[in-house]
């Protein structure tokens, strides 16, 4: 993993906005700033999955939330088209704040519309180092936020969700997905919707 004066100074520009967000989750360590943790999550992960990654993809790990809280579900209509219009849009937000905090650290034009490319995720399935951005999303989804999610659904609304997550990563994401140290009713639950 790279380890630049710019890309630590524009990881610390990213963690400034992302700890303004006002959900504030429970740790160990006390409360911290939800998109915060999440973008932890997110260059942890990476670090795991994709040890080599270029800048340009650890950026857009890190910056895969920012400032998420911004751009709130319900402004959008509760249906298919509400959802995808309001991903979409935040697509656009995270990368148009992304590419503004990277001119400020100095980076090129051309950094920025390969890293704004990243978080719209443009040609997934055809440009690697987006389809590994949505692996190493799937991977934190999977590992950090499905046991939450499925305290709130039905198992039917679950396997959905898994099978959906499932068909959007790589065949390394499902091999890195079946190793995660999941609790034995989640992996049973993912065997199911696999099956």
């Amino acid at each position: 993993m790279s380890n630049t004066t710019q890309l630590t100074e524009l990881f610390t520009a990213i963690d400034s906005v992302n700890q303004q967000d006002p959900n504030l989750v429970s740790t160990n360590q006390g409360s911290v700033a939800k998109e915060y943790l999440y973008a932890q999550r997110m260059t942890e992960q990476l670090s795991l999955f994709a040890p080599t990654a270029s800048e340009h993809l650890q950026i857009a790990c890190r910056a895969q939330h920012i400032k998420r809280w911004a751009i709130s579900r319900s402004d959008y209509p509760m249906d298919r088209t509400g959802y995808r219009k309001w991903r979409i849009d935040l697509g656009t937000f995270h990368a148009e704040l992304t590419a503004q905090l990277m001119a400020d650290k100095g980076y090129s034009e051309t950094d920025q519309v390969r890293v704004k490319s990243l978080l719209q995720k443009k040609q997934l399935k055809r440009d690697t180092e987006t389809q590994t951005l949505e692996d190493v999303a799937c991977l934190v989804f999977l590992n950090h936020y499905l046991t939450d999610f499925a305290a709130k659904h039905e198992e039917e609304k679950l396997i959905s969700i898994i099978q959906k997550t499932w068909h959007k990563m790589s065949e390394a994401g499902h091999q890195a997905a079946l190793k995660l140290p999941l609790p034995e009713a989640l992996l049973s639950l993912i065997q199911k919707a696999l099956s």
